[in-house]
């Protein structure tokens, strides 16, 4: 088997939905400052 599966890697929960999200490949250096799950939530944060 390839890879880390799906549910072992680390997650946050976004500062603006709430919601959960798990760590992504394109995050790998900068993981500690991600605090949404999207730019959509990025975005919405000043509302």
């Amino acid at each position: 088997m390839r890879g880390v599966r799906k549910e072992h890697l680390p997650e946050k929960i976004c500062l603006a939905c709430g919601r959960p999200f798990a760590w992504r490949k394109k995050w790998e250096r900068d993981w500690e400052n991600v605090k949404f799950c999207s730019d959509a939530c990025r975005r919405r944060k000043t509302r």
